[in-house]
């Protein structure tokens, strides 16, 4: 059995399970709804406080699709009710950020701004050098703070450029001398 995929995920006080035909998931909490079709393959059932699935054989597609399932529908839970979050970090000289209504304005070494419009869902938010992207629906965060990123990825010789606040650059040494 697949180690993630036998797990139970436990369903919270104040969230609700729905799964109707062709296996599409929705799950309501305090902090939203998000639903899902999942793999019509995959059995999902709710027992008692838990949700369970399980695979129909052990072929090698149907034990990835096993673990899969279970951490979508896992991710949803946690979204509901705790939230996503991503954290970015602006470094190097001028480069910085603003947010203006649901518009992101960066400032990254270019001859003009880069706007960026908040996606349906999620909201951003700038402190100093650092811009905090929240959502309950962690692909959609993950993917926005992807794009945000990919404006300037942070360059190896001085590290400038946007980066993930848990991410190591690994860093190059410059030019040497003459000899």
């Amino acid at each position: 059995m697949s180690r993630i995929g036998k797990m139970p995920i436990a369903i919270p006080a104040g969230v609700t399970v729905d799964i109707a035909e062709n296996n599409k998931v929705t799950v309501k909490g305090p902090k939203g709804t998000l639903s899902r079709v999942l793999a019509p393959q995959m059995e999902i059932k709710i027992e008692g406080t838990e949700i369970v699935v399980n695979r129909p054989n052990d072929l090698k597609q149907m034990k990835s699709l096993h673990g899969l399932t279970r951490t979508l529908i896992n991710n949803m839970v946690v979204g509901v009710t705790q939230g996503y979050e991503k954290v970015l970090e602006i470094n190097g000289v001028g480069y910085r950020a603003a947010k203006e209504g649901k518009k992101l304005n960066l400032t990254l070494g270019y001859s003009h701004p880069v706007i960026m419009e908040d996606p349906e869902g999620l909201e951003s938010s700038v402190d100093q050098n650092r811009i905090i992207i929240k959502g309950i629906d962690k692909e959609k965060v993950g993917q926005y703070a992807a794009e945000i990123r990919s404006k300037r990825g942070p360059e190896p010789y001085k590290g400038k450029g946007i980066k993930y606040a848990d991410e190591v650059i690994r860093r190059k040494a410059g030019k040497t001398g003459k000899k």
